[in-house]
């Protein structure tokens, strides 16, 4: 970190000019305060840029003739004609545009993002897609929001296809994500299998295109009291395009080095496969694989004279699986393959000189394929494997089709009296369907199909909201005053695979319906077959589910102006859920401008998540690997009597307590912000560890539930730094951003139950590692002429996880628990990943860009032997298990 921090200070130090031509500014409001995130785009192009803290911006435009169009929210839009100009400051009037969209953090359309009284981040998606070559959400925010952590998951059933994603640590269900300023759905999937966010459900970003989207702000703050659950770590609010200037696209190739380095065959102990692309599971030798073609358009046109527009855009993604090193029981170790397709529309049109109708929605569809862990042969005594079908053994796939509807409408209407009313509804859905190829059912023998259908889960919602605000002038300084409620019902479902995908068959052939009369089919060493589709068992009818809840919220917010510097809004929130009950959140925040350049700010809040219909109702009868054997094992929904027969209790809401202090300084090009935070959770909702359940008469061996396990304290600071100098003819701009986070367990509510059952050293270790200790990114970015360059340096601090030999002979004492430390404790060392990218204008409607993300082909290190959690030779944290990236894209305007 210290060496990033002297890099940024040397490169600010160094700047120099040099020529072509180029337009820069500051922008304010009419008070002559800085206006961070306004959007600065030449009119007719696809290239654009932001304002930073200090309001200044800076863009290179094809000629004097150009025309720059300046936009954000509660401002009228400008569009100033450059006439040879090579500085222009703006004053932004204050007004409400069409499909104006309020800052994240505030329910005033008079607010901008560098006043608020919390951290909010300001992202370029747009820019960033393109500049990178990175094709989904989740890989562009790892490296551009310090306190965001994505990594691709391997070996990990359903998280392998959706990734989780999460705040400042936290879960990933506990960052509330809203489109337009409109609450989102989350995905169907709970995270079960040993993955990061285990035991959460969260919002799969990936769902929505890159190029859909114009900006997306991240408050770095809990805001349960203004939007309701799931604010804890903070809230996402991504605003889809507006722009109305034709079409424009790109289309992006990627792929990932195959290279690891040497040494792994004489580390292993066993055979390795993928091997510096070879050995692979799939028969072929390749130098790079995980190839990428992403092909993206966006299109938008005016509709009538007043203002409204229609924004399309469609995104069709199709990626090769990696493979990386793996052992003979993880010969498909690598990210999954992915094809998919993407659409989205966003509108608004007036209806009158005060009323606007809007609308927002799409289809996200996505066919996925991963490879579960490998079965052996049945002559090298693994009887999971049909002899007939795979002599040899066999990896299964498990695939997946996932599909995401979204569509949100309302009006928004200004009345005489200045009071603005928006209804609206907004409804999102998410199917996950599991097909599962490649394997057998071993109870069938060799009647067994090789693919099945092994059904699946569903996930809706439906929110309809009635809000009002309305801004008075002359109150004190300005006052801002906003109600509103909130109707929301949920639906989650399981729904069934094929029979042949969860059964079990006697040796006649018929499904084991009655256990006391039949007996399970038996290999030709009279040992009992496993039933089920291996690699994935199917959901039975027994697993079914149709449940749903309702839930209403009222708030009530406001925001004083007591005097022009300094700024103080309260928060309160009321929620009532169908299932569990009410609760009754807070929330105050205080801003103050010492001067024009220096201004601090902070907030206290309670907050709280629900618990999701999915962590309440999910249930599955699956094979485990349990101390060295594969065993039946129960994941029980958390209303079912087995549940309760251990003492487990129904779910409440989780809740927390939030406060974070910090400030911003902004020296002309020169801006910063750095604030603290402390957020304290109470009854975390966790997935336990594996109880015996060999006496329940189930058929199970262990037992695994949900339950409100943990509290947790989370304590850390984020930092953002830039610089951005233009010249008469260039542009330079820097940008250090860090996040130092500390997750500590304060207590595990065992009650009752054996603390190392119940929520053991590997299942905290996961926890706890959900983020680096730190993460820091220098950015440099530099346009010259018709070139443009960038490189983006993140440092990850080490890592700490237990490795899966608390799994497999599991401790239920101090003393096996410190021995186990012994053995177990792997430690990632501290890595710095390197990304490059230049970018070359032909003209105003064609670009190509050329880059590479972890440049140096940097893995987590050390390798370790085989007991890593997904069974590779690392496990995927920091910088994930792909290695590096190279991409080409074109850009393109018409």
């Amino acid at each position: 970190m210290k060496k990033l921090l002297l890099a940024f200070l040397s490169l600010v130090a160094m700047h120099q000019a040099s020529a072509q031509f180029a337009v820069s500014g500051r922008i304010t409001d009419s008070q002559g305060q800085a206006l961070l995130g306004v959007n600065v785009a030449e009119k007719g192009t696809s290239h654009g840029t932001v304002t930073d803290l200090d309001g200044s911006y800076g863009i290179t435009v094809a000629n004097g003739d150009a025309v720059l169009v300046f936009s954000y929210v509660g401002y009228e839009t400008q569009e100033i004609k450059v006439a040879g100009s090579s500085s222009i400051d703006v004053v932004m009037e204050e007004g409400i545009n069409l499909g104006e969209v309020q800052v994240v953090g505030t329910r005033s359309y008079k607010r901008s993002s560098t006043d608020t009284p919390v951290a909010v981040d300001v992202i370029d998606v747009a820019e960033l897609s393109a500049s990178s070559g990175k094709a989904e959400i989740n890989q562009i925010l790892q490296y551009a929001a310090p306190s965001f952590n994505a990594t691709k998951q391997s070996g990990s059933d359903g998280a392998d296809h959706i990734d989780p994603a999460s705040l400042r640590g936290l879960g990933p269900d506990q960052t509330l994500v809203l489109i337009n300023g409109k609450r989102r759905h989350q995905s169907s999937l709970v995270n079960v299998f040993g993955t990061r966010g285990r035991g959460n459900s969260g919002t799969d970003l990936n769902a929505l295109p890159a190029s859909a989207i114009d900006r997306i702000e991240i408050l770095r703050d809990g805001s349960s009291a203004q939007y309701g659950s799931d604010a804890i770590a903070g809230v996402m609010n991504i605003v889809l395009k507006d722009q109305t200037d034709g079409l424009t696209g790109g289309v992006t190739y990627g792929m990932y080095s195959t290279a690891i380095g040497e040494g792994y065959e004489e580390q292993a102990g066993d055979v390795l496969y993928n091997i510096e692309g070879k050995n692979r599971i799939d028969g072929e030798e390749k130098s790079f694989d995980g190839n990428t073609v992403k092909l993206d358009l966006n299109y938008g046109l005016p509709i009538g004279e007043q203002g409204g527009f229609i924004n399309f855009t469609t995104e069709y993604l199709s990626k090769d699986r990696t493979l990386r090193p793996g052992w003979s029981w993880r010969k498909g170790y690598g990210s999954a393959a992915i094809d998919g397709f993407n659409f989205m529309v966003n509108t608004a049109v007036p209806l009158g000189p005060n009323t606007e109708l809007y609308a927002f929605g799409g289809r996200n569809f996505r066919d996925t394929d991963a490879y579960a862990f490998s079965r052996s042969s049945f002559a090298d005594g693994d009887n999971r494997s049909v002899p007939s079908l795979y002599p040899s053994g066999f990896t299964p796939h498990i695939t997946s089709n996932i599909t995401d509807v979204s569509a949100s409408a309302g009006i928004r209407h200004t009345m005489n009296n200045g009071w603005v009313a928006d209804f609206s509804n907004t409804y999102g859905s998410n199917l996950f369907h599991y097909y599962i190829k490649g394997t057998n059912n071993a109870s069938m023998k060799d009647a067994s199909p090789t693919d099945f259908d092994a059904g699946g889960h569903s996930l809706s919602q439906n929110v309809t909201g009635l809000d009002f605000s309305k801004y008075f002038e002359e109150i004190v300084s300005g006052l801002n005053l906003a109600y509103g409620l909130e109707y929301r019902t949920e639906q989650f479902g399981i729904f069934a695979g094929e029979e042949a995908s969860y059964a079990l068959y006697d040796n006649n052939g018929r499904p084991i319906i009655d256990p006391v009369n039949q007996s399970p089919a038996t290999d030709s060493n009279g040992d009992p077959l496993p039933g089920g589709a291996q690699g994935f068992p199917g959901y039975s009818p027994a697993n079914v589910v149709d449940r749903g809840r309702t839930n209403i919220g009222l708030y009530l917010d406001g925001e004083l102006n007591i005097t022009d510097p300094f700024l103080v809004s309260a928060a309160l929130r009321y929620e009532n859920y169908s299932d569990f009950g009410s609760t009754f959140n807070w929330k105050v925040a205080s801003r103050y401008l010492i001067n024009d350049k220096l201004s601090v700010r902070g907030s206290v809040s309670t907050g709280f998540r629900a618990p999701s219909l999915a962590q309440i109702h999910y249930n599955l009868i699956f094979n485990n690997f349990v101390a060295g054997e594969s065993l039946p094992s129960l994941l029980s929904s958390n209303t079912s009597a087995v549940t309760r027969a251990f003492g487990i209790g129904p779910l409440q809401e989780e809740t927390s307590f939030n406060a974070s202090v910090g400030f911003t300084l902004s020296l002309g090009a020169f801006s910063a912000t750095i604030d603290g935070y402390s957020i304290s959770v109470a009854d975390r909702i966790i997935l336990t560890d594996n109880f015996d359940a060999s006496g329940l008469g189930l058929g199970v061996d262990v037992a695994q539930f949900f339950a409100n396990g943990v509290d947790t304290k989370t304590q850390g600071v984020d930092i953002v730094l830039g610089y951005t100098k233009v010249f008469n003819n260039s542009k330079l701009s820097l940008s250090l951003a860090g996040n130092i986070n500390d997750l500590t367990i304060e207590e595990i509510h065992n009650g009752d139950l054996n603390p190392f059952t119940f929520f053991g050293p590997f299942s905290q270790a996961y926890l706890e590692a959900a983020a680096p200790d730190y993460k820091f990114s220098l950015g440099i970015g530099y346009s010259l002429s018709k070139f443009d360059f960038g490189v983006n340096l993140t440092q990850f601090s080490d890592v700490i996880i237990q490795d899966f030999q608390w799994v497999d002979t599991p401790a239920t004492t101090q003393a096996e628990a410190d021995a186990l430390y012994a053995v177990a404790t792997d430690t990632y060392k501290a890595a710095l990943v390197a990304d490059v990218n230049i970018g070359y204008s032909f003209n105003e409607r064609l670009k190509i860009t050329i880059g590479a993300s972890n440049l140096f082909n940097k893995y987590p290190t050390p390798q370790f032997d085989g007991w890593t959690d997904q069974g590779g030779f690392n496990d995927s944290v920091q910088m994930g298990s792909d290695g590096a990236y190279y991409f080409g894209r074109i850009g393109f305007k018409f």
